[in-house]
């Protein structure tokens, strides 16, 4: 070091102190001010731990918003997949009741085509209905037009008579317009065996007093109804028993047909004494509906006469029948031995050929040792089928 800059670093030079001075005033405004800092420190603990308590509440919060958030986000998309869900199945709910509807209008319109088409047919129906109708009343009319009159009452009371008879017998068991040897013309004749005999059935309508009956408002007309009904029925009665039952010719009783079930309803219910003037005279009354039980019973009666007749005949069928089931039973007997000698034989052939293919596959392997023994079997075998035969 030079004595010029030992002179400077002296205490006497201004600079020096002026720099001493300067670095003790700075230590001193440190020292201050460390012991400011310190204060200040301590001052501002509780202020930091209330900061650092805010800081925690504020880093809390945002926790809790950040939670807040996720829970609102997955609420969010919790409610997004509720929607899509409840979306889906109100799509597959409107779908199913769309299906469901289609459905049901469908079925609703075949538904309504069918009963339309118902209802179609039971208008057809109705209007043939009605045409029948139509067409009945003019055929009622028409019927009452024929009842009106005597002659066409007699021929319509022949013609129902008529249609009975001929469902009921054989067409050999009855004649119809039968002429007796009186001269009278019966409407029918039944040819029933003796006895009883042939019998005649008669038609007869005594409509005039049946519809003045039924007219009859006062009991004088009732009365006078009555009577002509009483006469009119015993007329016929009288009329059949004296032209139809003829002794030695016919039955000795005929029939009464009456083509009308209200007649005969009303003579049996009201004028029974009528009924007994019938037996008395051995004339029975019947309708349609008793005729056609009365000519089945005389069906049965044919039937069992026919089968009396013809019994010789059917013995000797039954006789001709036996000697065919015994010769059916010999030639079954014959047929069935000569089917178990079939049956033999054939035992016998396939024994036979049995033996020959053993002995045609010896020769082909060349096993003559074994063929003498089989030889003299084979030639043994033979000799029994030939004494057997």
């Amino acid at each position: 070091m030079t004595q010029e800059t030992a002179d400077l670093l002296t205490l006497q030079n201004p600079v020096v102190l002026g720099a001493l001075a300067f670095a003790a005033l700075v230590l001193i405004l440190l020292f201050s001010a460390m012991r400011a800092a310190g204060k200040s420190a301590q001052m501002l603990e509780p202020v930091a731990r209330q900061m650092w308590a805010l800081d925690q509440r504020v880093q809390s919060l945002s926790d809790g918003q950040q939670q807040l958030a996720g829970g609102l986000n997955h609420v969010s998309e919790a409610q997004a997949a509720s929607q899509k869900h409840m979306l889906q199945l109100m799509e597959q709910r409107l779908a199913h009741v769309t299906e469901q509807m289609n459905l049901n209008l469908h079925g609703s319109a075949q538904r309504t085509a069918r009963s339309l088409g118902e209802l179609q047919q039971r208008l057809a129906t109705i209007d043939k209905a009605q045409e029948n109708i139509t067409k009945l009343s003019g055929d009622v009319l028409s019927l009452q037009d024929i009842l009106s009159n005597k002659q066409t009452r007699g021929a319509f009371g022949e013609i129902q008579l008529t249609d009975i008879v001929t469902k009921a017998l054989p067409s050999d068991s009855y004649t119809l317009q039968a002429t007796l040897s009186n001269g009278r013309r019966a409407d029918c004749l039944i040819h029933l065996p003796n006895p009883p005999g042939p019998i005649v059935i008669d038609s007869k309508f005594p409509l005039e007093a049946y519809e003045a009956l039924r007219r009859a408002q006062t009991q004088a007309e009732l009365n006078e109804a009555a009577r002509m009904l009483r006469q009119s029925v015993r007329t016929h009665i009288r009329a059949i028993s004296e032209k139809y039952i003829l002794e030695g010719e016919t039955a000795d009783g005929a029939i009464l047909f009456l083509p009308s079930e209200a007649v005969y309803a009303e003579l049996h219910a009201n004028f029974p004494e009528l009924v007994r003037e019938g037996f008395s005279a051995r004339v029975w009354i019947v309708s349609p509906t008793t005729c056609m039980a009365t000519l089945n019973t005389m069906r049965a009666i044919l039937k069992d006469a026919r089968m009396r007749e013809q019994a010789g005949a059917i013995r000797k069928e039954l006789a001709a029948l036996y000697g065919d089931v015994d010769r059916l039973g010999a030639r079954v007997e014959n047929l069935d031995r000569h089917f178990n000698q079939a049956a033999r034989d054939i035992s016998d052939i396939k024994i036979s050929a049995e033996k020959a293919a053993k002995r045609a596959k010896r020769l082909d392997n060349f096993d003559f040792e074994e063929l003498a023994p089989e030889s003299a079997e084979a030639l043994g075998v033979s000799r029994q089928e030939s004494g057997s035969s």
